[in-house]
């Protein structure tokens, strides 16, 4: 099985492949109505996701952990429901879903400094 690192940058490189099609079909249509969430796949998809497996690739104690593969899953959830549910405040509907992606997000990121100050940085 692979280790949370991996699956944190594969996520990031799957993000990243999306918000670059998603860019080029924006750009080829002339509609950036969904530009911010676009953004958002761009940013907390691509450059947090894949900040987080560089950690983890680089500090193998915290990869190591049970808490890595929790921030792991917590992390890539906040990005699959955030996106579509800011496409759905754009859209005119409930930020129910953004909301609850927001939240998974800032869960994330609780996770990754509890993991920082756990286990520092690098090979420990």
């Amino acid at each position: 099985m692979r280790d949370p690192a991996f699956v944190l940058l594969l996520a990031a490189a799957l993000c990243v492949l999306g918000g670059m099609l998603w860019g080029i079909q924006m750009a080829v249509s002339g509609d950036h109505l969904l530009a911010s969430a676009h953004a958002h796949l761009n940013l907390v998809g691509w450059v947090t996701l894949a900040l987080f497996g560089i950690y983890y690739r680089l500090t193998p104690a915290a990869c190591a952990s049970r808490l890595a593969w929790v921030h792991a899953v917590v992390a890539i959830a906040g990005v699959l429901v955030m996106v579509p549910g800011i496409v759905l405040v754009i859209q005119g509907g409930s930020p129910v879903m953004a909301s609850a992606g927001a939240i998974l997000g800032l869960l994330s990121m609780v996770l990754f400094l509890t993991t920082l100050l756990r286990h520092g940085f690098g090979h420990r």
